[in-house]
């Protein structure tokens, strides 16, 4: 019945994700104002949700251009969806224009898709579908959208320091059947905190390296400006040699007596680095085999010591399992260096319940003060937990089963999503066993039938938590 229903309505629902999704909503701190917050982009996006819930008869209510909510229902409690319509920027290496949407007969094409215009659309459409069947409704629903998901979550901080906090809810920003738990999240750098002086003439000199724009993704491009003083031929043989035996792909140029070095890896969500490739660990693993200026080589084999091939934390003497919640997982996601303010690491940490995250980051932040660095914590999300037995998950879960015939068991997730904003929340889809997963990745897409599919699971849910009770 819910799927046919959502049929009627899957040309509109692609007109209006289209319209989504065509809004390059990245973050831009440079364009920031009080009227965006973060950039224009995300504040077109946000203005963009309004505007079809006005269309279709919704009231809205905004909280300071970075957050807001859509109303629907009515009722004591509140069911909070939590969506985020930010995205991570495009990278390189698409087949097509990311912010123009493609549609062919079974997907759609562009940046968003799945995180988390796609969902975002899906849920939307699930409430209307049933706005539109004049439901008695018995809770009120407050589909709540934030426009820095991807970064630092000033929208949903901002959000609930204002707004009503909703008694139970879900993110539609995972997979299906339900995520009931997220590991712990939290990001630092380590800060180089001095230009060290060469006590003699280094061979080669480190001018400038970067890789990496955002803590939450594997880089996939890295470039490295050396000043090379004899050689310069041997060091372009090597590092061939060197890209050859990883099985990687990168250029080399001479600009001025300058040897650009580039290497090419491959981007994957930072909550399970080891399905990627990094390729400013990679490059730097290269510049290890150099006499550099010793800033520099300081700075390189701080990577072999501690972030080289150690995605679970393993040489920062962090690694720690629960059958529950996995590995603590370290992913190295933005990489800078110059030769006048020395180098700094991006790290994005998630850890399961259990581990002794402040006993581990103090022990660290003292190990590598000798070495000339310093660990500079940013904001820590701890992890979070609902029962699966709880009655809110099962009807969640009965509702996917029901929808798909399908008995997977809900479980847990290293990726952190807006359901730990809430007391009982969780994430719901939309992603199935059978979803190529390209979230922060090139060619990111979702098909007709994921749409449709997901969109009929939350009509199934929303009327069971909402109109049934």
């Amino acid at each position: 019945m819910w799927k046919e229903k959502v049929l009627e309505y899957e040309n509109q629902m692609i007109d209006d994700l289209k319209g989504l999704l065509s809004i390059e909503s990245v973050r831009d701190d440079s364009k920031a104002s009080k009227e965006a917050p973060v950039g224009p982009g995300p504040r077109e996006a946000l203005d963009y949700m309004y505007k079809i819930a006005h269309r279709d008869g919704f009231s809205t209510h905004d909280v300071d251009h970075i957050a807001g909510r859509i109303e629907a229902g009515k009722g004591e409690d509140v069911l909070g969806i939590l969506c985020h319509v930010d995205v991570v920027p495009a990278g390189d290496g698409w087949d097509s224009n990311p912010f123009n949407p493609v549609v062919t007969d079974d997907a759609i094409i562009a940046r968003g898709t799945l995180d988390d215009k796609g969902p975002t659309i899906a849920a939307y459409y699930a409430i209307k579908i049933l706005n539109e069947m004049n439901v008695d409704w018995k809770k009120r629903i407050h589909m709540i959208i934030g426009t820095d998901e991807e970064s630092d979550w000033k929208c949903t901080d901002r959000y609930f320091k204002m707004e009503e906090m909703p008694t139970l809810g879900f993110a539609p920003d995972a997979e299906f059947p339900v995520i009931h738990g997220e590991k712990g999240i939290t990001t630092f750098d380590l800060v180089q905190n001095k230009v060290a002086e060469d006590t003699d003439e280094p061979d080669y000199e480190l001018l400038h390296f970067e890789s990496g724009q955002r803590y939450n993704m594997v880089p996939d491009h890295a470039e490295a400006k050396v000043l090379v003083k004899e050689n310069m031929t041997d060091v372009i043989q090597n590092f061939e040699y060197f890209l050859e035996n990883r099985h990687l792909q990168g250029d080399s140029t001479v600009d001025s007596g300058i040897l650009i070095l580039s290497v090419e890896g491959k981007a994957v969500h930072g909550m399970d680095p080891s399905l990627g490739v990094n390729a400013g660990l990679y490059l730097l693993k290269f510049l290890s085999t150099l006499n550099l200026n010793k800033s520099a080589k300081d700075f390189v084999e701080f990577n072999q010591r501690y972030l080289f091939d150690s995605h679970f934390g393993e040489k920062m003497g962090m690694k720690f399992h629960t059958d529950v919640m996995g590995d603590v997982t370290t992913n190295i996601g933005v990489i800078k260096y110059d030769k006048d303010n020395a180098g700094c690491y991006g790290v994005n940490l998630r850890y399961p319940e259990g581990f002794e995250f402040e006993e581990a980051i103090n022990r660290f932040s003292d190990e590598i003060k000798e070495l000339g660095f310093d660990l500079e914590l940013g904001k820590v999300q701890k992890p979070h937990y609902v029962d699966k037995n709880d009655p809110f998950v099962e009807t969640l879960v009965k509702a996917y089963r029901n929808q798909t015939g399908d008995i997977t068991e809900p479980y847990t997730i290293g990726g952190g999503t807006y359901a730990r904003n809430l007391d009982k929340g969780v994430a719901f889809g939309a992603m199935f066993e059978d979803t190529e997963d390209l979230m922060h990745q090139k060619n990111e897409y979702m098909t007709r039938k994921q749409l449709i599919n997901a969109t009929s699971i939350y009509l199934e849910a929303i009327y069971a938590l909402c109109v049934e009770e």
